[in-house]
């Protein structure tokens, strides 16, 4: 007769002390700090324009110069940060981050703050890996680490509320500069706590890092994102198609040597296996598509509260503030309900939430235009807290701990891919739809066919019915563009919902 041995005693994952609880709250500021910066910059570009008087492209590159080097550098980072240690690199980030902040607030033309913006993408790309991954270690239990995960993702939430209202009162008493010149307290703040609070973690037996790759994935990301932005605002151009095809061209040779390298026994810069499990796959596509929601929701609403309904920006900024309270919620109930239903079920209910509020916004010509768009940012920012927090420890726990860092910035790069296509491709569709729909009256330049703000300072030079009827067709025009935009948003989420439920069956 066969002896059957006992089954090994199950071991529980050490649960999180004090100590870590206290960590997740020093991390959650750098995270705050850089969904403020996000939000606030357009509410500051007026000011800009008219202190430092850039040209129109050296305003566009001070927009864009942030997330092209972010976009660019995230995976470099997340898997240096595994190498060099995740609190190093952190720190390095954190000092870097002040200390630009303040070049950028007294930089005296355009071209220094685009460089200066540029120095902020930089360092900004050292911030979150290390702290996505860092939380990988410091909450091995995966109840606790999704509980930690919903907390510290309420910092882009909240962020993104208090950008608005921060912004606008910053403004109201200040120059444009102390917008930037709030990250610095902040900053000093952090590098006192985080030695204190926050464990140093990295790879056992680190490899050396590939720079081929590095270049690499750069020539492959930054001319992508500027690909995307550029097809977004000028449609098929040489400058779009060229960014497109070095983007591809790098990308492709990116793959092939980080296969190379696997294949010799050697560490590439990122281990592409890991998209081989739809777990992790499927998470990333979610988590690009929820900040292509958000996007495109501040893209349309700020503008339409704006310039159509006449509210202040911080008036406006509060209508949306409790669509990301419904973020937080969401995200912190998330984290009791993934506790008996399965990523398979609350991701496409997320999604599904989100499209909702789309097409909420589709009803804006419909009256009480306020209303509705508070009770689409409700429904929209708690499909997105919903979707992002299960998503992003899906993320994690797929992927071995000693490579938390590069899953973690993988992460993070989708966030950047998803805002540039929010306001690209729902950019794109409503500018085609409100020049499509707008009557220029006579004596009306080709600006005010251009954007809604255009119309709005071109109408104001205009004879009274000239111009009370080149508003009355903007806002018409503009309208009619949130609707059509709003639908191809909802058409994307319940796409990628479905694809979810799909792609995550059982087997």
């Amino acid at each position: 007769m066969t002896a059957l041995l006992p089954s090994p005693p199950r071991v529980a994952p050490v649960r999180a002390d004090l100590r870590a609880w206290l960590a997740l709250a020093v991390l959650f500021l750098p995270t705050l700090l850089v969904a403020i910066d996000n939000t606030v910059l357009g509410f500051a570009l007026p000011a800009i324009s008219r202190a430092l008087r850039p040209e129109a492209t050296t305003l566009l590159w001070i927009v864009d110069a942030y997330p092209l080097v972010l976009a660019g550098l995230l995976i470099t980072m997340g898997t240096l940060g595994d190498r060099i240690g995740r609190r190093r690199l952190l720190l390095v980030g954190v000092a870097g981050f002040g200390l630009v902040s303040v070049a950028a607030a007294f930089a005296t033309d355009g071209i220094h703050l685009v460089l200066a913006r540029a120095a902020l993408g930089f360092f900004g790309a050292m911030l979150m890996p290390a702290v996505l991954a860092t939380l990988r270690g410091l909450f091995v239990d995966r109840t606790q680490r999704r509980l930690a995960l919903a907390i510290w993702a309420t910092a882009f939430a909240a962020g993104a509320a208090l950008g608005p209202v921060v912004g606008g009162l910053l403004l109201q008493h200040f120059w444009w500069g102390s917008v930037f010149l709030l990250n610095v307290p902040v900053m000093v703040v952090l590098l006192v706590l985080v030695p204190l609070l926050v464990p140093e973690s990295r790879m056992a037996a680190p490899g050396r890092l590939d720079l081929p790759g590095v270049a690499l994935s750069l020539a492959a990301a930054v001319p992508g994102v500027l690909a995307i932005k550029l097809f977004g605002e000028d449609g098929v151009s040489v400058a779009a198609v060229v960014a497109a095809g070095v983007a591809v061209v790098a990308g492709a040779l990116f793959v092939r040597r980080c296969c190379t390298l696997v294949r010799a026994g050697r560490e590439p810069l990122i281990d592409l296996g890991l998209f081989g499990r739809p777990v992790l796959r499927l998470s990333v596509l979610a988590n690009a598509t929820t900040m292509f929601a958000f996007t495109g929701l501040l893209f349309f609403s700020a503008q339409y509260l704006q310039l159509v309904l006449g509210r202040s920006p911080l008036e406006a900024g509060l209508v949306l503030v409790p669509g990301m309270l419904a973020t937080v919620v969401a995200g912190l109930g998330a984290a009791a309900l993934a506790r008996h239903f399965p990523l398979r079920a609350l991701v496409p209910v997320g999604l599904v939430t989100a499209a909702a509020g789309f097409v909420v916004c589709t009803r804006l010509g419909a009256g009480s235009a306020e209303s509705l768009l508070l009770v689409a940012a409700v429904l929209i920012g708690a499909g997105i807290g919903l979707s992002e927090t299960v998503t992003n420890d899906a993320i994690l726990a797929a992927a071995p701990a000693d490579r938390a860092g590069a899953a973690s910035a993988v992460s993070e790069t989708a966030y950047e891919l998803g805002a540039v296509l929010g306001t690209a491709v729902l950019g794109s569709v409503l500018n085609g739809v409100y020049r499509a729909g707008i009557v220029l009256p006579a004596g009306a330049g080709p600006e005010a066919a251009q954007t809604l703000g255009g119309a709005t300072d071109v109408a104001g030079s205009l004879p009274a019915p000239a111009g009370d009827a080149l508003l009355a067709s903007a806002r018409q025009a503009f309208t009619l563009g949130v609707d059509v935009t709003a639908g191809v948003g909802a058409a994307v989420l319940l796409l990628v919902a479905a694809l979810v439920l799909h792609g995550l069956r059982p087997r």
